[in-house]
């Protein structure tokens, strides 16, 4: 069940959220140069309506994802489901909790 959550990853698109690998500010320049390789291979999906690039969300299927949402917001989002969705989490990441 769940696999089946959505995450909204703004101007009404979404993806589940066991999808979700990483979810990674999109700034610095490895990660510019890794947004810029998965464009050249097709395997990016810009969700950011001609917005700016806000986050960069990695799925375990492998497609990287843009988004206009900041990283804070989709990680407070990810977080909204609570119990049921922290199996469906990837266990790395914020230290924080």
């Amino acid at each position: 069940m769940s696999s089946r959550v959505l995450l909204h990853i703004g101007f009404g698109n979404s993806l589940t959220r066991a999808q979700v690998l990483a979810i990674i500010q999109p700034g610095s320049a490895p990660i510019k140069r890794f947004i810029r390789e998965k464009r050249e291979r097709g395997e990016l999906i810009d969700a950011t309506m001609g917005k700016k690039v806000r986050a960069v969300l990695i799925t375990r299927s492998g497609p990287v994802v843009l988004s206009a949402i900041s990283v804070a917001s989709l990680n407070a989002r990810m977080e909204e489901a609570g119990g049921e969705e922290s199996a469906a989490r990837p266990v790395r990441g914020n230290t924080e909790d």
